[in-house]
C-alpha cells in the first residue's frame, strides 16, 4: 500500500470511524491473499465504498481476474438495451474449472427425472450469486467484486474448502443500464467532505432514477415475463446450469436494518412452490446468515416482510426450478453517507453486510450440498410422477386468427423450457413434464388465498396475459414437438395487384405493419364494418379494422406500392392479400363510406416528476420494440414549450400531474376539442375526471343507510394488515368488450381478460355507445381482491370508456393495457387508441 493511500485512510478514519475502507474492514479473517491477484482497490485505484463503481470497471476487473487466474473464467450471456455486457464469472478450484464440462454434465443428471444419480457428495454444489437487479441498490455489485477477489485470492483453509466443493457463478450487475444511471448521479453529487443530510441531492435522484433498465422496467419482476434482453439472457443461462442456490441482493429504506429469509408466510392457499423449499431449506440456511451478521454486530430481521408468492422475482423463480432462491435486503445509504434514526449509515457498511452474506451463502451451500442435491432431484422427479389435481393432463390453446400472438406465447413457454406440441392448427402442453410447476404457473388460476396482503401481484397466469383461450384435454397427439418459433408463422406471399391490398387487422403485428406502410407514404383506410372479398388466395372474410391499401389512390406507381407491401409482409410476417375488384361477396364494398382514411399518428407521451416511470416505459417499449413507431417523450416541465398542434394524440399514464395547473389543463382541453385524442391510463384517468377534463364519474360505494352505525373496535396491531387487504396489488378480471367499436377492432371474442393493479373505478358512460369495455357480473378470473372492492366498486364499473370533448375525445383506461410489457391480449386496445382514436365519433344521444 502506497504511503499516500495510508494517509488518506487515516484522514477518513478521523472524520468518520465507521468509514474504514481498508481491506481489513471487509475480509480480515480471509487472509492470507495471493499477492499476484489484484484486489479491487489496487485495480480500480480507490477503495471499495469510496465511490460508486461503473459497470464497465466491474466487468474489466472480472475480465482481469479470469485472465490471470486458473480459478476463474468469464462468459458474456447477453447485452442490455444500451449495449452493455452481461457477464458471469465462474469461480472454483483450478481442477474444477478445468473439468467444468464434466461436472456440469454430472450436475444436470439431478435435474433429469429419468435418471437416478446417487453421488450427492461427490460433485461440487452449484451456487449463483446475483447482484444489483435494481440499479440504484448499488452495494451488492461492490460486494460482488470483494467476493470474487476473496474466492480467487484467499489461500485460507476456509476459502480453499469452499472453492473445492462449490462452483460459484457471480453475476455482478443484472441491470447495468440502471446501475450506471445511478452511479453517475451518486458520484457527481458526492461531497468532500461527505454530506449525510437526507435532503442533499446525492441521496435524491431525479426521475426516472436508476432502479429500472433502459425502458424503465423493473427487472426483478421480469423473470417469469421474460420481456427484456437482460432477463432473456439470464433465463437462457439459468436453464443451461440449474444452480442449487441463487441469491438476490437488494436494498431498502435507509432507516431499516438488514433482511434475509425466511420471508413472511407465503400468500397462496395452495402454493406451487414445495413446502420443503420455503420452510425446511430457508430454516436450514438462516442460522448461517444470523451467525455471520452477529459476528460483525449487524442488526437484521426475518419473517416480517416480503413474499415469494409471485414466481417472477430473482428470489422466487429459481424456487420453481429445483433450487433455493434467497432474498437479501440491505438498508441503503443512497449515496456515500446518510443520516438515519440511529446515526449515519455508510456505503462501505452496506457493502460489508452484502459481502458477509455472500460468503455465508457459499458456506451454507457447501455444508449442505447433499441436502440441496437430493432436494433438486426429488423436485424434478415429482414433476412427472405426482398425481395431478382436477384430472388435468394437458392444455390445448391456439388463436386461429392471430398467429403472431400464438408465436409470442409459445416463445415464452419455450423460454421456460416447457414442452409444447403442435396439433393441427392448435397446440398442446402436457402437464406431466419436468417443468410441471411452470405449466401450472402459466395456466392455472386462483381465487382463494391464505393471506390477502401481497407485496406485489397476486395473479400471473400468462395464458390470460396473452388472451389465449385454452381448455383441458387428454395428453394425446404429442408427436410434433416444437423446439423453435422461427418457422411457426407462415402466410402466402402477396401477389401483385393493380387494384388493392388488404391487411388483416386481427394479427398482433398488424399495427406495426400499418405504421411501416404509412411511414413509407402509402395512403390507407380502415374498415368500420366487416366484409368478404375475393383475393389471390380465394374468398376471405375480413374483420372490423381490416386495412385497405388502394393502389390507384397512391402517389406511387403500382410497382412501388407492391415493393412496399412485400417489404412490409417480409418484415412483420403479416397476412396481406391482393384483390382485383372492389365488389365484396358479403358486407361493405371497398368503395364504401365505411372505409375511413387513416392519418399517420403523431403521439406525445408526458414523462417526468410525478409520472409513473413504469407505465411510461411500457408505452415507450411497446412502440419502440414492437410497433417501431416513434413517440415524443415530453418532460412535463417543458409542457409550456410544446406546440400541441403538431400531435394527433397525447398519452398520459398514472401520475399526480401537479405541474399541470388550470391554465395548462385548459390548453389540453382546447387541443382535444379541436379534434385530437387524449389517452389516459390508470390513475391518469382518475386525474382527468377529478380535474373535470371530462364529464365522467368515479364509482362510489353505496351509502350505508343504517341509522346509528357503530364503528367496530379493532386491535391496533392489525391496522396495517387490515388496510393492506383493500389494496389491489394486481389481479385479472373479465370484461365484456364491444368488438364493433374502433377500440375493439381486431378482436373476435367479446370476453377479454384485463389486468388491474389500482383502485381506479370508473362509472360507465351515460352515452350507451361510449362504454367500450365493462366488467362482467362474474368478472373475477385470478388473484386477490377484497369483497368490498369487488362488489361495490369493480362490478358496477367500466374498464374502458370514450368521452366526447368538443370535436375530439378522451379515451379513459381504468386499467393498464400494457402492464409490464406482457399484456399482449390488451395491447391492441391501446394501439387502436393511437391509430383509430381520431376516427372515433361518439354519437350524440338526446337525454
Amino acid at each position: 500500500m502506497k504511503l499516500t493511500h495510508q494517509i488518506k485512510y487515516i484522514f477518513l478514519a478521523c472524520i468518520f470511524p465507521i468509514f474504514s475502507i481498508a481491506q481489513d474492514y471487509f475480509y480480515k479473517d480471509k487472509q492470507p491473499f495471493n499477492s499476484e491477484i489484484p484486489s479491487p482497490e489496487s485495480f480500480l485505484g480507490y477503495s471499495i465504498g469510496e465511490q460508486h463503481t461503473r459497470h464497465d470497471q466491474i466487468v474489466a476487473y472480472f475480465i482481469k481476474l479470469a485472465e490471470i487466474s486458473d480459478k476463474a473464467s468469464i462468459t458474456i450471456y447477453g447485452k442490455t438495451h444500451e449495449n452493455r455486457k452481461l457477464v458471469m464469472l465462474t469461480v472454483s478450484s483450478a481442477q474444477n474449472i478445468n473439468n467444468l464440462s464434466s461436472l456440469k454434465e454430472q450436475h444436470l443428471t439431478f435435474t433429469d427425472p429419468n435418471k437416478t444419480a446417487t453421488n450427492y457428495n461427490e460433485i461440487p454444489v452449484f451456487v449463483q450469486l446475483g447482484y444489483n437487479v435494481h440499479g440504484n441498490e448499488p452495494s451488492s455489485a461492490e460486494a460482488a467484486m470483494l467476493t470474487a477477489y476473496t474466492l480467487i485470492a484467499s489461500t485460507s483453509e476456509e476459502v480453499t474448502q469452499y472453492i473445492e466443493n462449490a462452483i460459484v457463478f457471480i453475476d455482478p450487475t443484472i441491470n447495468p443500464d440502471g446501475r450506471d444511471r445511478h452511479t453517475q448521479w451518486a458520484n457527481q453529487f458526492k461531497g468532500s467532505p461527505l454530506v449525510s443530510d437526507n435532503y442533499d441531492a446525492e441521496h435524491n435522484e431525479m426521475w426516472p432514477r436508476g432502479r429500472t433498465n433502459h425502458y424503465w422496467f423493473d427487472l426483478n419482476r421480469d423473470w417469469l415475463l421474460g420481456i427484456n434482453p437482460e432477463s432473456r439472457g439470464k433465463l437462457k443461462w439459468y436453464h443451461e446450469w440449474y444452480p442449487n442456490v441463487v441469491t438476490d441482493f437488494h436494498e431498502m429504506g435507509t432507516n431499516s436494518t438488514y433482511f434475509f429469509e425466511p420471508m413472511k408466510p407465503i400468500g397462496s392457499q395452495d402454493p406451487i412452490m414445495p413446502k420443503e423449499n420455503y420452510k425446511d431449506l430457508n430454516n436450514l440456511f438462516a442460522p448461517y446468515f444470523s451467525s455471520a451478521l452477529d459476528n460483525i454486530g449487524s442488526f437484521y430481521f426475518t419473517k416480517e416482510a416480503f413474499d415469494g408468492t409471485y414466481p417472477g422475482y430473482g428470489s422466487s423463480y429459481p424456487d420453481l426450478q429445483g433450487g433455493l432462491a434467497l432474498l437479501f435486503e440491505q438498508a441503503s445509504s443512497r449515496g456515500h453517507l446518510q443520516d438515519t434514526d440511529y446515526g449515519t449509515i455508510s456505503f462501505p457498511f452496506t457493502i460489508r453486510n452484502q459481502y458477509i452474506s455472500s460468503i455465508a451463502t457459499i458456506k451454507a451451500a457447501v455444508e449442505n450440498r447433499v441436502v440441496l442435491r437430493k432436494y433438486q432431484q426429488d423436485f424434478f422427479k415429482s414433476a412427472v410422477s405426482t398425481t395431478l389435481k382436477k384430472g388435468v393432463n394437458a392444455y390445448e390453446f391456439g388463436d386461429l386468427y392471430d398467429q403472431n400472438r400464438n408465436k409470442s406465447f409459445i416463445d415464452k413457454l419455450l423460454l421456460h423450457k416447457i414442452k409444447v406440441y403442435k396439433n393441427g392448427k392448435r397446440f398442446i402442453v402436457p402437464v406431466k413434464q419436468p417443468q410441471q410447476r411452470m405449466v401450472q404457473t402459466i395456466f392455472e388460476t386462483y381465487t382463494k388465498y391464505r393471506d390477502s396482503v401481497f407485496y406485489d401481484a397476486s395473479a400471473w397466469s400468462l395464458a390470460n396475459f396473452y388472451n389465449m383461450k385454452y381448455k383441458v384435454v387428454p395428453a394425446t397427439n404429442l408427436n410434433e414437438q416444437i423446439s423453435t418459433t422461427d418457422d411457426l408463422v407462415s402466410f402466402e406471399k402477396t401477389e401483385k395487384s393493380n387494384y388493392a391490398y388488404i391487411l388483416d387487422w386481427d394479427d398482433y403485428n398488424a399495427p406495426a405493419a400499418l405504421y411501416h406502410m404509412q411511414s413509407q407514404g402509402l395512403k390507407v383506410a380502415a374498415a368500420f364494418k366487416p366484409f368478404s372479398s375475393m383475393t389471390s388466395v380465394g374468398e376471405k372474410n375480413f374483420n372490423y379494422g381490416s386495412i385497405l391499401i388502394p393502389v390507384s389512390k397512391q402517389e406511387k406507381t403500382s410497382d412501388e406500392v407492391y415493393a412496399i407491401i412485400k417489404e412490409t409482409q417480409n418484415k412483420f410476417n403479416v397476412p396481406v392479400y391482393a384483390t382485383n375488384s372492389g365488389f365484396s361477396t358479403n358486407g361493405i364494398d371497398l368503395g364504401s363510406r365505411n372505409f375511413q382514411k387513416l392519418d399517420t399518428p403523431k403521439a406525445v407521451l408526458l414523462v417526468g416528476d410525478g409520472v409513473s416511470s413504469y407505465e411510461a416505459g411500457e408505452v415507450w417499449h411497446l412502440l419502440d420494440t414492437r410497433v417501431h413507431m416513434p413517440i415524443t417523450k415530453l418532460q412535463i416541465n417543458d409542457f409550456d414549450r410544446l406546440p400541441l398542434e403538431k400531435y394527433t394524440t397525447m398519452v398520459m399514464v398514472s401520475g399526480g400531474y401537479k405541474q399541470l395547473d388550470s391554465l395548462r389543463q385548459k390548453k389540453i382541453k382546447n387541443w382535444v376539442e379541436q379534434g385530437n385524442t387524449l389517452v389516459t391510463i390508470s390513475r391518469a384517468s382518475k386525474w382527468a375526471i377529478d380535474k373535470k377534463i371530462v364529464k365522467e364519474n368515479l364509482t362510489k360505494k353505496p351509502k350505508d343507510t343504517t341509522k346509528n352505525k357503530k364503528v367496530k373496535r379493532l386491535p391496533y396491531v392489525d391496522a396495517g394488515e387490515n388496510i393492506g387487504r383493500e389494496r389491489l396489488g394486481g389481479a385479472i378480471f373479465e370484461v365484456d368488450l364491444d368488438i364493433t367499436h374502433p377500440l375493439g377492432f381486431g378482436y373476435r371474442n367479446r370476453s377479454l381478460p384485463v389486468y388491474k393493479n389500482n383502485e381506479v373505478f370508473v362509472v360507465p358512460s351515460e352515452n350507451p355507445y361510449a362504454t367500450v369495455a365493462k366488467y362482467t357480473n362474474n368478472a373475477h378470473i385470478d388473484g386477490y381482491i377484497s369483497i368490498d372492492n369487488y362488489e361495490n366498486y369493480l362490478k358496477p364499473s367500466a374498464s374502458l370508456i370514450v368521452s366526447k370533448l368538443g370535436g375530439g375525445r378522451v379515451i379513459l383506461f381504468a386499467d393498464n393495457p400494457n402492464f409490464r410489457g406482457s399484456w399482449y391480449g390488451t395491447n391492441r386496445l391501446f394501439l387502436n387508441a393511437l391509430f383509430l382514436g381520431n376516427h372515433i365519433n361518439v354519437p350524440k344521444v338526446e337525454k
